[in-house]
């Protein structure tokens, strides 16, 4: 399997959603080779949620799971603690009322 660096998934992540319509940019840019992606999901009422790419001990895939869920102060406050942590980190932020992330379709996990 081919391994995609950073930032050239992140370019592909923003294409595909801005082929549907939905709303997304780059709030912090990690290390372009191999720095970890946060996205965050802003549902425009206040609310959303933080999902971080795992690796599924089962399987040997990567999956994308719910960091944490609530309001956006929240969901700020946790992806601050990832960076100080990690400053390589990526985050996105998608903004969609529906709760599109398209996290889930295939292609997005590799």
């Amino acid at each position: 399997m081919i391994q995609l660096t950073s930032d050239v998934w992140v370019s592909a992540y923003l294409t595909r959603l801005r082929l549907v319509d939905i709303q997304a940019f780059v709030v912090a840019r990690g290390d372009a080779n191999a720095g970890a992606v946060l996205v965050k999901l802003n549902t425009l009422d206040g609310k959303g949620m933080v999902f971080q790419r795992s690796f599924d001990l089962k399987t040997g895939g990567r999956n994308w799971v719910e960091l944490i869920c609530g309001d956006e102060p929240t969901l700020d406050a946790a992806i601050t603690r990832q960076r100080s942590f990690d400053p390589d980190i990526w985050v996105i932020e998608v903004e969609d009322r529906a709760g599109r992330h398209l996290l889930d379709e295939p292609g997005l996990s590799e």
